[in-house]
């Protein structure tokens, strides 16, 4: 499956294989290793990528099928932030003071410690949001850029397809259990989960799955590899605002007992990882994507999206590392 997938896809986006000095991946390792891992993962549905940066080669599973990100969305967001401060649009010193209209749902500290704190510096509503999560954060700076239009036509002009960005944490959360528009009476983990319960449970059910096939706020693991390569190669971002924004990356405490937990002993990694509640047994969306170099210095994109899955967390989290630990078998 992954090595059509990878024939595919380099013949539609005209990106033939070049010559590489680094090892080529090990595709039928892929092949069976992901195939078990999928198989483990059911019913949640499990989309895999994988890309040696040097060469661009890759192999994905399920390339095409779109799946929500999550805070995932986050990643491209703290680009299109890094891309103003690059034109000259935004500086990271500048202040930025929240109201209550603009508190979104959690997970956000940020909303949980208003009104006692309300301003903030772009660099540290940055840091909240690619490096924590917040989801209050991440609104005020797409606000402040121009909103989530502003953020899809900045990765439409940057070429990178099947990475959508349509909405504002305080409308996706709410709409996942069917619930109505978000209010700052709901901040806080206590107060949404309480107004959360006041919907039926059947709706919430089927809004989860209606927003498991929405389009909107999603991505594929093809495109998502194509993100992380024109990022990697400096066709995002100035040199000065990728170092900063993988520094971020590689400095988040999320996600690592994820694809993390399975990379060697001296490997590092950038990534951001993205996770919806479990409602009734149902996980709608358990993300990790980013970029690891192991200590030779060799570098690779790796996506990893799980939808719909009825597993304890702790096991989402161990399918997720030994998906990291067959990556570094994979690279050679």
């Amino acid at each position: 499956m992954g090595s059509a997938s990878l024939a595919l896809a380099a013949c539609s986006r005209s990106q033939p294989l070049t010559a590489s000095r680094t090892p080529a991946l090990d595709m039928k390792g892929l092949d069976s290793g992901v195939a078990e891992l999928a198989a483990r993962a059911m019913p949640g549905v499990l989309g895999f990528g994988l890309m040696n940066l040097e060469s661009g080669q890759f192999w994905v599973r399920l390339g095409d099928r779109t799946f929500p990100m999550q805070s995932v969305f986050k990643l491209p967001l703290g680009a299109a932030v890094l891309s103003e401060v690059d034109a000259g649009r935004l500086n990271l010193a500048e202040t930025l003071t929240l109201t209550g209209k603009q508190l979104s749902p959690p997970w956000s500290p940020i909303a949980d410690a208003w009104p006692g704190r309300a301003a903030y510096t772009a660099q540290e509503l940055l840091i909240a949001t690619v490096g924590n999560s917040d989801n209050t954060a991440a609104d005020l700076l797409m606000e402040r850029i121009g909103g989530p239009g502003a953020v899809g036509a900045w990765l439409e002009s940057k070429k990178v397809d099947e990475v959508r960005v349509d909405r504002y944490e305080r409308e996706v959360q709410p709409d996942v259990y069917g619930m109505a528009s978000f209010r700052p009476a709901w901040k806080g983990e206590a107060a949404f989960s309480a107004a959360q319960a006041t919907v039926a449970p059947e709706r919430r059910r089927a809004a989860m799955l209606a927003y498991m096939a929405d389009p909107r706020d999603s991505a594929t693991p093809r495109g998502m590899l194509g993100f992380l390569r024109r990022f990697d190669t400096g066709e995002l971002l100035s040199a000065t605002s990728t170092a900063r924004l993988l520094t971020i990356m590689r400095s988040t405490p999320r996600g690592a007992d994820r694809l993390k937990a399975g990379f060697p002993k001296g490997a590092s990694f950038a990534h951001k990882a993205g996770t919806s509640g479990t409602d009734q047994g149902l996980n709608a969306a358990y993300n990790d994507v980013g970029i690891f170099t192991l200590p030779d210095r060799r570098s690779y994109a790796i996506a990893a999206f799980l939808a719909g899955s009825t597993a304890p967390e702790k096991d989402r989290a161990a399918l997720f590392a030994d998906l990291g630990r067959l990556a570094a078998r994979s690279v050679g």
